[in-house]
């Protein structure tokens, strides 16, 4: 309403003043008492119902206000249009009149409004609403320690986690210990604390017990004065803070004690300071239980003892429903039409006790099941006497009404759907919900803020499968749908995030409308064209794509309106640019806030001088950071690319240019880091055009650290020499040259810095050019059409060599040692696709750190056989992988000396018998040992595996397998993680109590075709065990008798049918058994 053109507008249509002012005023009036008249609605229906009268005026003053602000931004909208009014004012007085709800009878509509709102602001007194915070007093009944136990049902498993932690003593816990019990509102923080609370164990534990209910109204002195009467059983009369403060001291003084801290709300550091400095005198082991809605309790009170209460499963929620309609499940077996019914009712409850109690009780004694069936399919919140709405509202009200808008909103999205942090904050921010305070905070920043508030009070929970999104709980969700509606106009839309939308083709032809648009990400779509007037939507700041097409959409000109725009953009279908001075008129030049541009031409179009011309005209901003250039089909590319002036270009990719026969002075960008050339079929030489002519002193591609060439056909020579090449790529660190398989003459001779070379598919290429002045690099080569001489890379010494179809002279050892100190430097050594490869002399490469050799089908040993005075010493070796080596029977004689092995990886080694000799104490350190695809080795080494070992993986080694029984696993002390696969004669896992180590906290197992069991006596121990992980076990039925441990956090069942249906929540009998895992996933 202070907008000037909303203003502007009302003044050019004599709409009063005084009108609006007035409807400001009520509208004031109303906003102060809203938060009251939430809370009061609960008890009072006469308040529930003026507000309902309330909202809906409050829309249709809306409406109305709308609608002003629609015709005021249209107006502006089209003030282009204003000189053919001139000449045709008929024409818009009617366009006018057919939009403008201010031509007859506007006055009487506004004044109907607030004569509506005038009367409900005369009923605040007599309804006793007034203006106040959010956080004050509600008058909520005070909790007390008693509970019901007889009405509570599957929260033992809770019940005892909190007690493990108030009956142990957390070392890192100081004298006083908090423990946190969060959850949302109605899910039982409250039960479970009482339970925990009348716990004989507790009872005999602590010395003093008291309870105190904190509730939102959060008074230190209040509170001090409720544990002193709790504790001693009489009243209190003192009256200063210091008297009571000092007076608990005392009481507390040596005594071990438990309070309970039932519904806080606390979040200010000073005053949990204030009230628990008497606590600090109890005596060591002393507990605090809190409850709270609010995680960000936790921060205050500095505790990291946090326990989340979830929801019910589906079976005990229906016990306690069944209790409260009917007093005893087993009443059900005399009227099963509305046991088929309730459980339906139950699962609405979803796993919330407070809604199943309510919903029982409402359907207490009620016989006709037309009447449950219409609870069943209404809406739940509709329902007069349902105590569910206030008890989960309750986290609604208390929230600042800020938030309030922002929880509501959500309401829009499906059930169950991931919220992105970025993409809500976006969509709050469009809806103008995010509130600057003193206009200086970023409107991001102020959104991740509002998200954190919600998270923090337990209305978003973070995604089980993706940590960086968020989720709602369905009762949750249902909740803010309830409370959400809104009517707006698309007219003053800010955000629009259509990315990923695959299926959008075409956007409105009145999408130039929207000129209050800000944000507008379109990419991933199907778009054809821009509709026309895109130009018009001159406040955006981001537009992630414009897409050219040859209808009667936006043309490329209408870009030079857009004099804001930040961060990327890409330009699609530039073929479409028909006149170049359009591609002038767009004015990339101009847009200074650009950093990431893509130029894109989808087909040619036969004029290479014309698309050169349109590229010279696209000049982009000199404050440009990135440029793409994909299918160009010019000869030759414009004078601007490669110019001194564009001081910050970083990167640069040129794919797809085929009619280009040579590259742009590129050299004499300072900054560029990143270059890839892909795709240019006319390219025959690489030479001085490329390096450019830099100012004096200063060397071509001088910052340049990442280099590729790749599908470059005919390209056939590099020619660095002479004066403009010498000293090129000063830091280049990674070379990539791939695909181009006509280069004979490539590299310059010198790179100082290079540290990764790959070269792929160059089957003319002359490894002599390769560079020799570099020690300290990794070479990848592959070339599936000649094989590789090591003696070819005498002067290079890389330290890691990585080779596709090696080839070397007999005997190997000899061929190695040859080349001239190789093996002195190489630290990695990659050889794949060696059919002449028999023997690797592993002694000869003192600092090599990681082998791996693939498909070598000749390989037979690590050593030369023949070679009896080998030492086989490998003490810098730290991962070894053989894979794929049908012919490898062993490792040296007498074990492999390797002190500073971690990783040892054998796979599909199908001769190989046994594993290196003595293990224990030659390979101490290691820590991961994979066995895949070995079907002949037998046993592990005499003196049993390293102690160090954390990681056991054994996949299709069916002898090794068959003797498990003498593994002596619990003899490793550090094992941490065990998977077993691919075996048909396993029918129970494990064999023996013994078998497997406490220290287990990950056990996966699959594809046992015959398994049929897991054995109960065997996870009694397994105490640490938190992920178990079953994949592709058919046959598998049974899993342990009793609750599998209590520290399992996740639980995966994969392609295992049978156990499947006996896990189902619903109704499968050994849920009971796993209920309480936080994280279950079965299918």
């Amino acid at each position: 309403m202070a907008s000037p053109h909303f203003l502007g507008f009302c003044k050019r249509q004599n709409l009063n003043d005084k009108l609006l002012r007035k409807l400001k005023t009520l509208l004031n009036s109303v906003n102060g008492v809203l938060d009251d008249a939430e809370e009061k609605q609960i008890i009072k229906p006469s308040v529930e119902k003026w507000l309902n009268e309330l909202k809906d005026a409050v829309y249709e003053a809306d409406d109305l206000l709308d609608e002003i602000g629609y015709e005021a931004l249209r107006s502006e909208a089209e003030s282009e249009s204003e000189s053919a009014a001139q000449t045709n004012p008929r024409k818009v007085w009617n366009l006018l009149a057919s939009y403008n709800p201010f031509q007859k009878g506007s006055e009487e509509k506004l004044k109907d409004v607030i004569e509506r709102l005038q009367d409900l602001v005369s009923q605040l007194d007599a309804l006793g609403l007034r203006e106040h915070d959010a956080r004050e007093a509600s008058g909520r009944i005070p909790t007390t320690s008693l509970v019901q136990e007889c009405d509570v049902y599957g929260r033992d498993a809770d019940k005892e986690a909190i007690v493990d932690r108030l009956i142990s003593d957390d070392p890192r816990s100081g004298d006083l210990e908090v423990v946190l019990i969060v959850g949302m509102g109605g899910i039982g923080k409250t039960t479970l604390a009482q339970l925990v609370y009348n716990d004989e164990r507790i009872k005999d534990r602590f010395g003093y017990q008291a309870w105190v209910c904190v509730s939102e109204e959060y008074d230190v002195f209040r509170v001090t004065k409720d544990v002193i009467e709790e504790v001693t059983r009489q009243a209190c009369d003192i009256r200063t803070f210091n008297q009571l403060q000092l007076e608990l001291k005392r009481i507390l003084k040596g005594q071990r004690f438990l309070l309970v801290l039932d519904d806080v709300w606390i979040d200010e550091d000073g005053k949990w300071d204030m009230l628990q400095m008497p606590f600090k005198s109890g005596a060591k082991g002393s507990k605090v239980i809190v409850t709270t809605r609010n995680q960000n309790v936790a921060s205050v009170m500095g505790t990291r003892s946090i326990y989340h209460l979830n929801q019910l499963d589906n079976d005990d929620c229906w016990l306690l429903f069944s209790r409260h309609a009917f007093g005893d499940a087993d009443e059900f077996a005399d009227h099963p039409h509305l046991e088929v019914v309730g459980r339906e009712v139950v699962r609405k409850c979803k796993g919330i006790p407070l809604a199943a109690k309510t919903l029982g009780g409402l359907l207490h004694s009620e016989r006709d099941v037309y009447k449950w069936e219409k609870v069943l399919n209404s809406n739940l919140w509709d329902l007069s006497s349902n105590k569910i709405l206030p008890a989960l509202k309750l986290s609604y009200y208390y929230l600042p009404s800020h938030l309030k808008r922002c929880f509501a909103y959500c309401a829009l999205f499906p059930e169950d759907y991931e919220f992105r942090k970025d993409e809500l904050v976006l969509l709050w921010m469009a809806k103008g919900f995010l509130i600057q305070p003193g206009g200086h905070s970023n409107f991001e920043e102020i959104g991740e803020q509002y998200l954190h508030d919600l998270i923090s009070r337990s209305l978003f929970q973070q995604s089980i499968i993706d940590k960086s999104c968020f989720t709602m709980h369905d009762l949750i969700h249902d909740l803010a749908k309830f409370l959400y509606d809104s009517v707006s106009s698309l007219y003053n839309l800010q955000t629009l995030i259509l990315n990923d939308c695959r299926k959008l083709t075409l956007l409105p032809d009145s999408f130039g409308n929207l000129i209050n648009l800000h944000y507008l990400n379109n990419g991933e779509t199907k778009l054809k064209e821009m509709p026309s007037q895109m130009g018009k939507l001159s406040n955006l700041r981001k537009l992630t794509d414009f897409v050219l097409g040859k209808g009667s959409g936006s043309t490329i000109k209408e870009l030079g309106q857009l004099h804001y725009l930040h961060e990327s953009l890409t330009i699609w279908n530039l073929q479409f640019v028909n006149d170049v001075r359009d591609a002038s008129l767009a004015n990339l030049k101009g847009k200074k806030y650009l950093k990431l541009l893509k130029f894109v031409w989808n087909s040619n179009t036969d004029d290479s001088v014309h698309e050169r011309v349109v590229l010279e005209q696209l000049q982009p901003t000199t404050n440009l950071e990135s440029l793409s250039i994909i299918g160009y089909g010019g000869t030759r590319f414009a004078d601007w690319l490669g110019h001194f002036s564009f001081s910050t270009m970083a990167s640069i990719e040129l794919r797809g240019c085929k009619h280009c026969s040579s590259l742009p002075p590129l050299g004499q960008l300072g900054s560029l880091k990143n270059l890839s050339i892909v795709a240019f079929d006319a390219v025959l030489a690489v030479g001085p055009e490329f390096y450019g002519s830099s100012p004096m002193g200063k060397k071509s591609f001088g910052s340049l650290k990442t280099l590729l060439f790749e599908k470059m056909e005919n390209w056939q020579e590099w020619n660095s020499a002479g004066r403009i090449g010498s000293g090129a790529f000063p830091v280049l660190e990674q070379l990539y040259i791939k695909d181009c398989p006509n280069l004979s003459k490539a590299m310059p001779s010198k790179l100082p810095c290079l540290e990764t070379l790959v070269i792929e598919g160059c089957q003319q290429l002359n490894m002599a050019t390769i560079p020799s002045d570099r020690a300290t690099y990794c070479m990848h080569l592959v070339d599936d059409h000649r094989d590789v001489w090591l003696n070819r890379f005498a002067t290079i010494r890389p330290q890691h060599l990585q080779v596709v179809r090696f080839f070397c002279h007999h005997p190997p050892r000899q061929s190695l040692e040859l080349v001239n100190g190789l093996s002195t430097a190489l630290e990695e050594i990659e050889i794949c696709r060696s059919n002449s490869l028999t023997h690797f002399p592993l002694h000869a490469f003192p600092k090599l750190k990681m082998l791996s050799l693939r498909y070598c089908d000749s390989l037979e040993s690590l050593l030369e056989l023949t070679d009896s005075t080998i030492n086989s010493d490998a003490s810098s070796l730290d991962s070894l992988e053989v894979s794929n080596c049908p012919n490898l029977v062993s490792f040296p004689k007498g074990g492999l000396l390797a002190p500073n092995l971690t990783q040892l990886l054998l796979q599909s080694c199908l001769k190989l018998k046994s594993l290196p000799e003595k293990m224990h104490s030659l390979i101490p350190s290691l820590l991961l040992l994979r066995l895949t695809d070995c079907p002949e080795l037998e046993s592990f080494p005499e003196g049993g595996l390293p102690s160090k070992l954390q990681s056991l993986e054994i996949y299709d080694c069916s002898k090794l397998i068959a003797w498990r029984r003498n593994w002596k696993l619990q003899s490793l002390p550090a094992l941490l993680h065990l998977y077993i696969g691919s075996d048909i004669a396993m029918e129970s896992f494990p064999h023996d109590e013994a078998m497997l180590p406490p220290t287990l906290t990950s056990l996966e197992i699959s594809d046992l075709q015959n398994l049929k069991s897991l054995d109960t006596r065997c996870f009694r121990h397994l105490t640490s065990l938190e992920r178990l992980k079953i994949k592709n076990c058919p046959e598998l039925e049974f899993i342990p008798n009793e609750k599998l441990p209590s520290s399992l956090r996740l639980l995966s069942i994969i392609m295992c049918p049978l156990l499947r249906l006996r896990c189902q929540q619903e109704k499968g009998e050994l849920w009971p058994m796993i209920s309480h895992i936080r994280d279950i996933f079965v299918y």
